[in-house]
């Protein structure tokens, strides 16, 4: 099959498409014929090695952890899935690929695109954790820094409607976007505390940090202390003393049962997600590459 390797840290010309032997489950798993791959920011961090204290990468690698696609061959033991099941999800050994395995995944919705499926539930799960850890009521102010990209996307529509108000950090474009969603927009650069109190002149009660391009200090300075801030994407959050959370910290049902219901919510219209670009498989490198400027606006999607 075909897949995206990397056999060195580095730059987006690391990545190469080629040939790699092809992955058959193992008891308990499943494996997806891959129809669409979701690509996040951690990929083009893991790439570049700055996550090894983190996330211990074995050489060569296949990049990603998301996919949508359908079930082809099925493990021992497997019951809750068959041959030609539409599945979306977490798979293991890299989703940038043909072919990938899977024990952590749930049925797509047959009235969503698998573009539109895949782009959910690692934005959807991560959303839905950090304002767990943060614990935002009805009521309180959250800022939100990069609102309009995927998991900012996810992370302003559930805070509003659990009755918060939203602050949401963004590029002027992205502006009448964010106001779609029910949040407060406000400009990145120099003077942005000052912006943010005059978006929330009675303060922020906490900060979800989903950019990861140096909104720390700020954060700090805007809550008097690094309490109730938590980043997705700051490697620099623990010399500050602020919470880094990078992965899922429920089971793998609990993990099912959320993006499961947001799923459902993306089906019914409920929720929404935000498609930046859909680019061919063998073109990874040019998505990390747009990930990693941190201009995309919505989720970068790629297709075998």
């Amino acid at each position: 099959m075909q897949a995206i390797v990397f056999e060195e840290f580095g730059g987006p010309e690391v990545l190469r498409f080629t040939a790699v032997e092809e992955p058959h489950p193992g008891p308990g798993e499943v494996r997806v014929a891959i129809r669409a791959i979701g690509v996040n920011p951690m990929e083009f961090k893991v790439r570049r090695g700055w996550f090894e204290a983190f996330v211990p990468t074995v050489l060569p690698s296949v990049p990603g952890v998301e996919a949508a696609g359908v079930v082809d061959e099925v493990g021992a033991g497997v019951t809750a899935f068959a041959v030609g099941d539409e599945v979306v999800g977490w798979v293991k050994g890299g989703s940038y690929a043909q072919y990938a395995i899977a024990d952590n995944v749930v049925l797509k919705p047959a009235g969503l695109s698998w573009e539109q499926a895949v782009a959910l539930p690692v934005a959807g799960e991560t959303a839905d954790r950090v304002l767990r850890e943060l614990d935002v009521e009805k009521g309180e102010t959250l800022l939100i820094h990069g609102a309009a990209g995927a998991v900012g996307t996810l992370a302003v529509q559930l805070a509003v409607a659990r009755g918060v108000t939203v602050v949401g950090t963004a590029s002027a474009a992205n502006h009448a976007y964010l106001r779609e969603l029910g949040a407060v927009p406000v400009t990145y650069a120099e003077g942005l505390v000052e912006r943010v109190r005059q978006a929330a002149p009675a303060g922020v009660d906490a900060v979800f940090d989903a950019a990861g391009f140096g909104a720390l200090p700020d954060s700090i300075e805007l809550r008097g202390g690094t309490g109730r801030i938590v980043t997705v994407a700051d490697v620099a959050a623990q010399g500050l003393g602020v919470a880094l959370s990078l992965g899922a910290s429920t089971t793998p049902g609990e993990v099912a049962d959320v993006v499961g219901e947001q799923l459902r919510g993306l089906a019914d219209g409920t929720l929404r997600v935000r498609i930046d670009e859909v680019l061919p498989l063998a073109e990874a490198a040019k998505a990390q590459d747009r990930s990693e400027g941190g201009h995309a606006r919505g989720k970068l999607v790629l297709v075998p």
